[in-house]
């Protein structure tokens, strides 16, 4: 049983310095830029989630701001720092499972992003017009975005092993 409550806490351990690195991931694929679109050879544009944000609303586009600093900020940055105090609280009770399937259900919306990017690097790969390269900032959204749904699946199992 001692040695169960060991392996339990090295885990826990082991999931928070994951959280970590998801953290410094995430603010990492926000702020670096995610890829440059060329057309025409001469015009060249590259954005980070950040600066599209910036751009979003210089154009007074505030509805589309809202859903994607809702989706790609905000919601991933709150599961985060919920799954930190999830694991960093003693207590296993039934509002801790709540609370973490809740995360669970309404994270995965955080890879919305991920795909609206992989649909315009798709289109504009199609057209003869204008060519995308992808940069860091794309593969560390995504790699912080995969890293939390992991340690909020493991979290979730190490909650319902505890409850039995």
């Amino acid at each position: 049983m001692n040695s169960e409550k060991t392996k339990s806490s090295l885990e826990i351990r082991l999931l928070k310095l994951l959280l970590l690195g998801s953290l410094a991931m995430f603010i990492a694929g926000i702020f670096t830029p995610m890829m440059t679109i060329s057309t025409l050879i001469f015009i060249q544009s590259s954005f980070s989630v950040v600066s599209g944000l910036q751009d979003l609303l210089e154009r007074d586009q505030y509805l589309l701001f809202v859903l994607i600093s809702g989706l790609s900020i905000a919601l991933p940055f709150c599961k985060i720092l919920l799954l930190a105090w999830v694991l960093h609280n003693k207590s296993r009770g039934a509002k801790l499972t709540k609370l973490i399937a809740l995360i669970h259900d309404y994270g995965r919306w955080a890879m919305l992003d991920v795909l609206v990017v992989a649909i315009l690097l798709v289109s504009v790969k199609l057209g003869a017009i204008a060519s995308v390269e992808v940069h860091f900032g794309l593969y560390w959204f995504a790699a912080a975005v995969l890293l939390t749904m992991g340690v909020t699946h493991r979290t979730v199992l190490l909650l319902e092993k505890s409850n039995h």
